[in-house]
């Protein structure tokens, strides 16, 4: 029976590839306000701007690939049971090769129904004003924005439980809820902890082995960690 490594992961995995996060600078995400393009405000406020913006966001991520970090967590499904629980919103896991992905911020290659959020559509092309879902009611990207609930939240909780071993990989631990996932691991389930710039985090019972590396480095040291177990 493989063991059951969960990993949690954030835009520091991505950033890698070329997609960049706005926590490392001055609160832009792509020389934007957060709170004009990744909010319900900014939605009511102006979507068009909205549109335009995850248009974009679209585009760039068929310019780019996934990295090394995103490999090795595909390969690692070759010794263990891998489950990622991921705050991207970009596809690089699963184009990895990854098997069992879990978007808790919602994926960029999707929109849904501003009036039905269970009407989810793939969607590879620009979302415009006029593109409906069947009931004539306009489509939205299919993005949990600052403000709204985590529909994966629950799922993601169970997965955290379940884990043998968890894994956090180039995230800030500030944004939540997904930054509370760690305290639903199990009081003896190591932790392994990659990010370049680690904080320091509180009340924490379980092992943890810091890796201060960026994600593709890490998550290879990682590997090599969890192989000689």
């Amino acid at each position: 029976m493989k063991k059951k490594l969960v990993v949690l992961t954030g835009a520091g995995i991505s950033a890698e590839s070329g997609i960049k996060t706005f926590r490392d600078s001055d609160g832009l995400w792509e020389g934007h306000n957060v709170l004009d393009v990744a909010t319900p405000e900014g939605w009511h406020k102006n979507p068009a701007l909205v549109l335009d913006f995850y248009n974009q966001r679209r585009k760039q991520l068929k310019e780019v690939a996934p990295n090394l970090g995103h490999q090795i967590l595909a390969e690692l499904e070759k010794d263990f049971e891998v489950f990622i629980i991921t705050q991207n919103v970009d596809d690089l896991h699963e184009r990895a090769g990854s098997s069992n992905v879990l978007h808790l911020h919602g994926e960029l290659l999707k929109v849904r129904s501003t009036k039905n959020p269970n009407y989810i559509l793939d969607w590879q092309e620009d979302l415009n004003f006029g593109d409906f879902d069947e009931n004539k009611n306009q489509l939205r990207p299919h993005i949990v924005w600052f403000g709204e609930e985590v529909p994966a939240l629950d799922e993601a909780i169970t997965l955290t439980q379940s884990a043998d071993y968890f894994a956090v990989i180039g995230t800030s631990l500030q944004v939540y809820p997904a930054a509370g996932l760690i305290d639903f691991t199990t009081r003896e389930t190591p932790i392994f902890y990659i990010d370049p710039k680690p904080i320091k985090i509180p009340n924490l019972r379980n092992p943890l082995e810091v890796i201060p590396e960026v994600a593709s480095k890490g998550v290879a040291f990682m590997k090599e960690k969890l192989l000689n177990q």
